[in-house]
């Protein structure tokens, strides 16, 4: 099977962004590509159409090239628990949980089988695979069981790109110290170096260009300035780097940034709405005065509520909405916003239960059976009648109170509710925000609070804005990257 490889010298280098171009490069040449990643650790998850999960990362890739995501792309998904274990998906189905070593002893052969049967049905399908590795192909006391680098690499035969970060500082040591540590078998792969994030003057840069050239053998194929684009971040470490994204907005939605947060793609659209100044908040920051705030979802509900109770943040949330603020709790979000969080298994890592904020009338208690399953339903509010699409990812059942009056969101009650003042709402829809009516009829609900006129409502959803943006990132690329040297002849 026909395929090329990108990997990193270290993690956030731009592989997941340069991968989801170059497969919107090729697909605009004729060419009929997939994205792949053997094994992504990450918590923002992606629900195919079968139900299964994949790195979101991924997914868009996938829209990228134009494609339906489906689990082959990513046959492993490690999701990070808060007990110094990951949660491991295979093929989109949960499978177990297991720490860092025990994962090694017990799914490496099941995890590579994984991969090569994923890629032999890809390979069936498609002209050519671009495929991504994960941090870096050379951590020299991983290198024996790394599923997802050079293994995937020389697997294929693939031409290899070796992406760096040239923003952070000590590019060209990074390329030169990651090709010294790969094996001769895997550095022949190598062939090309992209230098990546470049904000400076490409004159002052070429005598390092033309001294990396020589020493390496390898040509650099492309220097691809810094570009500002709304690629969804992988994890969330992304989130440190993020700032407020601006000031004289006519709306403040403040995020929690939880310690596990997971799936924070959902606000994607709402930062790319221009009238939203969007924030993330640490649990010890002050709240201040938004105009609503957004509890995400979580990979570890309890331990994440308890922290925001630890913190203050718990009480500054009940005080807020006392004073008549606005609240939104997504997946975990939603489960925090009840009475109470049971897990009776301690399947997020240890037994436990919590007492919730007390803002809705439900109660949860996890279980081990997950629900991943695409979702198709009809708004009672903020509007009724509204389409909306999206998804569940979660473990848990959430019950209402028994006497309690609820106001159920959707045609389905248990998707979520919101509280007669329309100031406390909660959902198990992730991707809720992509649909573009219902965002904005949200929205609209907090301009009349802040006596600001209506945004107009029928516009498109996420995914048109979405495509643009891909569309505008492979362009951006495509100036400064030159592929031959990688793709089959």
């Amino acid at each position: 099977m026909k395929a090329i490889m990108v990997v990193g010298t270290t993690s956030h280098a731009g592989k997941s962004l340069l991968t989801a171009a170059i497969c919107r490069i090729l697909v605009r040449r004729g060419w009929r590509v997939t994205p792949f990643k053997g094994q992504n650790m990450a918590l923002n998850a992606y629900v195919t159409a079968t139900g299964g999960e994949i790195g979101h990362a991924q997914a868009v890739q996938a829209w990228a090239a134009g494609i339906i995501p489906t689990v082959e792309m990513n046959p492993i998904l490690l999701k990070p628990q808060n007990d110094m274990t990951s949660q491991i998906i295979i093929k989109g189905k949960a499978v177990g949980r297991a720490s860092a070593l025990e994962y090694y002893e017990q799914y490496f052969e099941v995890g590579w089988q994984a991969i090569t049967e994923s890629l032999e049905v890809l390979g069936t399908e498609f002209d050519l695979i671009v495929c991504e590795g994960a941090g870096s192909p050379a951590e020299i006391n991983l290198k024996h069981r790394d599923l997802t680098n050079m293994r995937v690499a020389r697997h294929l035969n693939a031409p290899t790109l070796l992406v760096v970060d040239i923003d952070r500082g000590g590019a060209f040591a990074h390329v030169v110290g990651t090709l010294q540590l790969l094996e001769p078998a895997e550095r022949k792969l190598v062939k090309g170096v992209i230098i990546n994030k470049f904000r400076g003057q490409r004159s002052l840069l070429q005598p390092g260009i033309t001294w990396l050239e020589e020493r390496t053998g390898i040509p650099v194929v492309g220097v691809i300035p810094w570009i500002d684009n709304d690629f969804p971040a992988e994890d969330s470490l992304d989130l440190f780097e993020r700032r407020s994204s601006g000031a004289n907005k006519d709306l403040t939605i403040a995020v929690i940034r939880l310690p596990r947060i997971s799936n924070f793609t959902d606000f994607d659209p709402l930062e790319a709405e221009s009238t939203v100044n969007l924030r993330y908040i640490h649990p010890k920051q002050d709240l201040g005065h938004p105009d609503a705030v957004i509890i995400p979802g979580s990979k570890t509900t309890i331990a994440d509520l308890m922290i925001l109770k630890q913190t203050g943040m718990a009480e500054a949330i009940q005080d807020y909405v006392a004073a008549g603020g606005t609240v939104m709790g997504i997946c975990g979000g939603y489960q925090m916003l009840g009475k109470m969080v049971a897990d009776p298994e301690g399947i997020e890592g240890s037994e436990g239960r919590c007492d919730g904020l007390g803002l809705l009338p439900v109660k949860t208690v996890i279980t081990p059976q997950k629900t991943v399953r695409q979702r198709q339903v009809t708004s009672n509010y903020p509007q009724v009648g509204l389409p909306v699409l999206g998804y569940e990812i979660h473990q848990g059942r959430t019950r209402t109170v028994e006497g309690a009056q609820t106001q159920p969101l959707f045609d389905d009650p248990y998707l979520g509710m919101v509280d007669s003042a329309q100031s406390v709402w909660g959902t198990y829809l992730h991707g809720l925000f992509d649909n573009g009516p219902w965002r904005r009829a949200w929205l609209n609900l907090l301009r009349q609070q802040r006596g600001l006129s209506a945004l107009p409502n029928g516009i498109p959803n996420y995914r048109e804005q979405r495509e643009a943006s891909l569309d505008a990132l492979a362009t951006a690329v495509e100036a400064h990257l030159d592929l031959t040297p990688v793709l089959p002849n």
